[in-house]
């Protein structure tokens, strides 16, 4: 008798609410990281301005255009400033990478990098002349992935600086402890043409990874050759589009980075429980 298939989960909806078991999650952070003042006025609805920072990342709204049902836009806006400053969402998003590290979720062997160009609007620190953008402002993020595309590491720069020179800030930014590469598994790190060249190679040795760099010119010398490994750099690349899809996001109009990255740090966050969700049924 043929063995019946488990049922694929059906995809969780876009996130534009917390819902309960992700709310427990992110209160258990706030708990340790940002608890209640002894003394002051009291605090607003924590749930609902989280709900309100989601919308916010989503849409791409200013924050006095936020919706009543979320609580006052400016104390919100105060809340999410408060968070960041206590890193409460790069805590999230290391608790649900090792959620699902627990559930056998991450793969730490096969990791890519890669940078993503993006227009800041309305200036700030971390900015720069966009070379694809005639000149206007813009914000470079470098992102990090294990091999199915989960984030584990964003960095800011300004839209000037080229990809190799933001490769160790974003190896420097991974949130969660990896395995370790001298007692563990070998782990290789997957770059493209941006990274060419032996500063870069450099960096990724100091960093104890296998480094697999695409040279330049490498298809038009080797057109038929056989390769090694499956192409593994495209993981990255879906990841920074999932990021861009969030309006906050795509178009950066934050003054302050810190702020941008928080968002950045929201949105790794999500992608990581939708997998947890995944797993866990």
């Amino acid at each position: 008798m043929a063995k019946r298939k488990k049922p694929a989960a059906e995809p969780l909806p876009t996130i534009w609410r917390c819902d309960d078991l992700l709310w427990a999650k992110i209160q258990t952070v706030l708990d340790e990281h940002d608890p209640p003042a002894k003394y002051g006025p009291d605090r607003i609805d924590q749930r609902a301005a989280l709900d309100g920072v989601i919308f916010r990342m989503r849409s791409g709204c200013q924050w006095n255009q936020l919706p009543e049902i979320f609580g006052d836009d400016s104390s919100v806006h105060r809340t999410f400033q408060r968070w960041v400053k206590r890193d409460v969402f790069k805590h999230v998003w290391a608790d649900l990478i090792e959620a699902c590290d627990e559930l056998g979720g991450v793969d730490w062997q096969w990791q890519s990098a890669d940078c993503a160009l993006g227009k800041a609007r309305m200036g700030g620190d971390k900015i720069g002349p966009n070379p694809t953008d005639r000149g206007k402002n813009g914000t470079k993020r470098g992102v990090l992935t294990e091999a199915d595309g989960g984030p584990i590491a964003v960095a800011l720069a300004p839209a000037n600086r080229h990809d190799s020179l933001l490769l160790q800030d974003t190896l420097e930014a991974v949130v969660v402890e990896p395995p370790n590469p001298v007692t563990g598994p070998t782990q290789h790190l997957c770059l493209d043409k941006a990274f060419d060249g032996a500063p870069s190679e450099a960096t990724a040795k100091v960093f104890g990874y296998e480094p697999h760099i695409r040279r330049i010119g490498e298809e038009k010398l080797n057109e038929k050759r056989e390769k090694k490994h499956p192409a593994r750099r495209w993981v990255v690349e879906r990841t920074i589009s999932w990021l861009n899809k969030c309006r906050g996001i795509l178009i950066r109009w934050d003054k302050k980075s810190e702020n941008y990255l928080g968002l950045i740090q929201l949105a790794c966050g999500l992608l990581w429980y939708r997998r947890v969700r995944r797993l866990a049924i």
